[in-house]
């Protein structure tokens, strides 16, 4: 027989061995292992959580159409410092003139989207009615583009539509699916807003959910027609510009900035008084957000790691003892050193493994649960998964040394005669 064959049937009996020792001290194996899956569990489930929200806001910012950025008065994420709260608070509105400066202006734009909106709304249809939770859009042309929205039944806005702020209103597949019955084509039909009256001329293919609220909940109209009913004051109004092509957006953007800064009357020097985001940028700004998040997790982990490992060094330190004189019998009938090294490191390698892979099933679902929660599709973070397993492999592997080399270097003869 060859000796890499020799070396295959060693470890195979090693393994073999090392599985019966964790099945015969199943309380023992229990408790050691507890820490790994804390450890473990903390990990994964935190990354896990954390890709779930990553994934639903990357979903919901690729709303936009391609090439896309968005400016409006505040931040997508503010956080929770107050100074920076009562700094935004005093900043002025977003005035539709602004907006119109930069569609005029902006020679790197291909569409320039300006909307405003409510949320809170109830649509009213022959007696049926939604939730008080729809958004009303008022948008120009562009904002239908920008927004990415694709009528899949009727038509889309005008320029006479828009020209003449005519009361017709386009809507999104929830609210059809919510007031109209499978019989009835919405198209045509009047809805009732706040008691004003709109002819459905289209409804938009369904878009999705985004951190659990729906992109399709809502309704759009004419922006002058919502000006006409709702008023211009105390309405900050968002912009959306549509690059030429993707190797221009970041022109794009400063252009618009340029723009916008001189409409707003920005000293030169001062910070922007206005925010704008893409998906990338945004994406770029939850990562930075939840960084410590991260950080404070892995250091935790780490700490129970550290903790699980002296453990199971502990654990194999007492098995070895008990184990004295089945070492003994081994090498007596001609197992050599490393073949009872070989067995007690994978011994502890097999219980980190066990912990690990407890902790790693454990840690996705309860991830998970918060998009379950929030109806977002599940994650499996496959590199954390990677990482998991290396870890505990790692953690085996370091804390089995010593009570593996300690069961090595016993004297047969002594190990014998131990009682």
């Amino acid at each position: 027989m060859s000796k890499a064959l020799l070396t295959l049937a060693g470890l195979r009996e090693s393994l073999a061995m090392a599985l019966n020792a964790v099945r015969t001290n199943k309380l023992r194996s229990v408790l050691t292992l507890l820490g790994i899956v804390v450890g473990i569990f903390s990990i994964i489930s935190v990354m896990t959580a954390m890709g779930v929200l990553r994934n639903s806001i990357e979903v919901g910012l690729n709303q936009l159409g391609a090439n896309t950025f968005q400016i409006q008065k505040f931040p997508v994420i503010i956080g929770n410092d107050h100074n920076v709260r009562r700094r935004l608070r005093n900043r002025k509105d977003i005035t539709y003139e602004q907006a119109l400066a930069v569609r005029e202006k902006a020679t790197l734009a291909q569409a320039v989207g300006i909307e405003v909106w409510d949320f809170g709304k109830i649509v009213w249809w022959k007696g049926q009615r939604t939730n008080p939770n729809i958004v009303i859009f008022g948008e120009n042309m562009d904002g239908i583009a920008t927004n990415n929205w694709v009528v899949e039944n009727g038509r889309s806005f005008t320029a006479q539509d828009m020209d003449l702020s005519k009361p017709v209103a386009t809507i999104g597949k929830v609210v059809a699916d919510k007031l109209f019955p499978p019989s009835v084509n919405p198209v045509g039909e009047t809805i009732r807003i706040d008691g004003n009256l709109y002819e459905v001329i289209g409804v938009y293919a369904t878009k999705g959910d985004v951190l659990g609220g729906n992109n399709d909940n809502f309704v759009v109209i004419p922006i002058e027609k919502y000006f006409e009913k709702y008023g211009k004051s105390g309405r900050s109004v968002n912009i959306m510009v549509q690059a030429l092509s993707r190797e221009v957006v970041d022109e794009a953007v400063e252009q618009a900035r340029g723009i916008l800064r001189i409409a707003r009357n920005v000293p030169p020097g001062s910070e922007d008084d206005f925010a704008w985001f893409s998906n990338d940028s945004v994406v770029r700004q939850f990562d930075d957000f939840t960084e410590y998040l991260r950080l404070g997790v892995l250091l935790v982990s780490s700490i129970a790691l550290l903790a699980a490992g002296v453990g199971i060094m502990n654990i194999m330190l007492v098995s070895v003892t008990e184990r004295t004189r089945e070492i003994g019998i081994r090498k007596a009938i001609g197992a050599q050193q490393r073949d009872v090294l070989s067995q007690f490191i994978m011994e502890a390698v097999i219980l980190c493994e066990i912990g690990g892979l407890i902790g790693i099933v454990l840690g996705i679902i309860g991830g998970n649960v918060v998009g379950i929660l929030m109806d977002i599709p599940a994650v499996i973070p496959w590199e954390w998964v990677g990482i998991g397993v290396m870890v505990c492999t790692v953690v085996g592997l370091v804390f089995g040394v010593y009570p593996a080399w300690k069961a090595s270097a016993l004297d047969p003869i002594e190990a014998l005669r131990y009682e």
